[in-house]
């Protein structure tokens, strides 16, 4: 009677098996995350509203209070909604985007409701260019130090 070891897998196929494993971890954990914020009403909630016909106090009753008033007065009110998408560690993509505007006339009347999507937006270029600042440029170990023995003394 001879005895035989067990028999090992040969390193190529470890290696595969391996590999295989660690794929199917990698693609089982690229699922989005997605986040959704903002408030956006009912389409038939929306199309109740008239225009000439509801007062801001019968908008807010409908569709609850907006997201942001304009800028410069209080005639305009936005209801905004977004849908973001965020693979791993890369910036979010913007998937869905709604806005709602409610417009209203001197008399606090509805004069307009508008609405507007992702397609409608423009994407801007923001400006290189860094705003000079007085002052002087610390390393990092004067800003780790620099406050040793600079204590306030107590107020009598």
């Amino acid at each position: 009677m001879t005895f035989s070891p067990p028999r090992r897998p040969r390193p190529a196929t470890a290696a595969i098996g391996a590999a295989a494993l660690a794929a199917a971890f990698a693609l089982a954990a690229c699922q989005p995350r997605i986040d959704a914020r903002g408030n956006l009403p009912d389409p038939d909630t929306v199309a109740q509203i008239q225009p000439g016909v509801q007062s801001r106090a019968e908008v807010a009753d409908l569709l609850g209070s907006p997201s942001v008033e304009g800028t410069f007065d209080d005639k305009t009110w936005y209801y905004i909604s977004g849908r973001t998408e965020t693979y791993a560690f890369f910036a979010p993509k913007v998937v869905d985007q709604q806005v709602l505007v409610v417009e209203f006339d001197d008399a606090g009347l509805v004069s307009g409701v508008e609405r507007y999507g992702v397609e409608d937006g423009r994407a801007i270029d923001p400006v290189g260019r860094e705003t000079p600042t007085s002052g002087q440029e610390l390393t990092f170990l004067q800003q780790l130090f620099g406050n040793l023995g600079r204590f306030n003394k107590p107020v009598d």
